[in-house]
């Protein structure tokens, strides 16, 4: 089913209001999470609504959090989310980022007390706009194993780094540090389809194409797949994510991080830390060299990867370029929604007595 994402922001932003969030707070977290369907990252859009919704119901998200800095000194800080959607937690703690760096050149900051904050690129592209290069990763609940592992001790894991040019549009990298996110498993799920070989193991570690995998006790792999394919790379990136959004900020890490609501988990269990946990950064480009040089290179940079020569029926792609000519596409076409997505909107909207 096709709906103007207009439609979809609005619904999301009444969903939000009546859980009891600010029409701030309601505002912003159905920006940060329309941007996902928008830009083509369907498992972290609207499909995880009723997540957080579930979150609420369960006691683990405080819809009107007093968001406040724990630590800082000129150039980091560490954040406490006070249980707030991670969609309002995170592009706040952005914003103290930028400022930190329109001060003293780069500010980082590390989050505690979190919960799911939707892509990551959306995050890390705020810095955009200032002439800085924009950082975002967190940690999230254990469906990953490490390598050569049968138990799960890691999550999804994201990364994204955005990077301002002059005449291109920018270069962002956005990407889960598994095979695969587990949304992505989600929509198989809902399709009834198998997962390629290479995404996840089943309960005794051996390779599986059933999308149900986790839930029975299998896991998600690394980025890789398998040792010979670099699931070592990808179990390190995943792991310097979680060092960086868990350990460093005092929030929940490796396997102790909660589950966002999904892949049949609710129960937060043992804890070590405060909620999830994320890492932002911005960097000041005239930290380094003047931004007009700097960016005027990332387009001569960007220019001559285009031009390389690409297999038959292929285009070399710029990371950040299918998500935004999807962007354009939806914004003028609608976006399609599965069936079972749209059952768990008209149950939200009949919980809540919103128009759908």
């Amino acid at each position: 089913m096709n709906f103007q994402y207009t439609q979809l922001q609005e619904f999301i932003q009444q969903v939000f209001l009546s859980i009891g969030c600010s029409e701030e707070d309601a505002l912003l977290a159905s920006q940060v999470l329309i941007s996902a369907d928008l830009r083509g990252v369907d498992s972290h859009g609207i499909a995880r609504l009723s997540g957080y919704v579930r979150l609420y119901d369960n006691g683990r998200l405080n819809p009107k959090p007093i968001i406040k800095i724990i630590h800082e000194t000129p150039s980091t800080a560490v954040i406490d989310g006070d249980k707030g959607l991670g969609l309002v937690v995170a592009p706040k703690a952005m914003e103290i980022a930028m400022e930190k760096a329109d001060k003293v050149g780069s500010g980082w900051i590390s989050v505690q007390n979190s919960n799911h904050f939707g892509i990551a690129g959306y995050h890390a592209m705020k810095a955009l706009h200032k002439d800085m290069i924009g950082w975002a990763m967190t940690n999230a609940a254990p469906l990953v194993t490490p390598t050569f592992s049968k138990e799960k001790l890691l999550g999804t894991n994201p990364i994204a780094v955005a990077v301002p040019a002059a005449e291109n549009p920018p270069f962002v990298a956005d990407f889960a540090t598994t095979a695969v996110a587990y949304g992505k498993m989600e929509i198989l799920q809902r399709k009834g389809a198998p997962a390629p070989l290479g995404w996840v193991q089943d309960k005794d570690g051996n390779p599986t194409d059933d999308a149900n995998a986790v839930k029975n006790g299998g896991a998600l792999l690394p980025l890789g797949g398998d040792r010979e394919h670099g699931s070592h790379k990808g179990y390190g990136l995943g792991a310097i994510v979680d060092i960086f959004s868990g350990v460093l900020s005092g929030a929940n890490f490796g396997p102790w991080v909660p589950p966002f609501a999904t892949a049949g988990f609710m129960s937060a269990g043992e804890q070590v830390g405060k909620g999830t946990g994320h890492f932002l950064g911005a960097m000041r480009i005239d930290g380094f060299r003047p931004a007009d040089e700097f960016k005027a290179d990332m387009d001569k940079w960007i220019n001559r990867f285009k031009a390389a020569p690409a297999v038959e029926g292929k285009n070399v792609i710029i990371p950040g370029d299918p998500e935004r000519e999807l962007e354009a596409e939806r914004k003028a076409n609608g976006i399609n929604l599965l069936e079972p997505v749209v059952n768990d909107l008209n149950a939200l909207a009949t919980r809540f007595g919103i128009k759908f």
